[in-house]
């Protein structure tokens, strides 16, 4: 143990941007292009956000992901343009 080897940061970021962001470019498994591949999105709220958000989910018989998953769909819909 005489030399000391640097690793990468836990959470270092990729060198190219779009390659950490872009979508598989073809499905997997013949699933459909929203169920292929998603991606983790991490956002700070406060915890009384936070209980809203899952009495508000519970309420409706849903998980809190499929419910932000709608919303943020219908807030943000794809568009023909948009992709890169």
């Amino acid at each position: 143990m005489t030399g000391h080897t640097r690793k990468p940061g836990f959470a270092s970021r990729p060198g190219n941007p779009e390659s950490w962001i872009r979508a598989a470019e073809t499905p997997p498994n013949g699933k459909a292009a929203g169920e292929a591949f998603t991606a983790r999105l991490t956002i700070d709220i406060t915890p009384e956000l936070r209980g809203r958000i899952k009495v508000a989910a519970f309420r409706r018989g849903i998980t809190v992901t499929d419910m932000l998953r709608d919303l943020l769909a219908r807030e943000f819909p794809s568009c023909e343009g948009d992709q890169p």
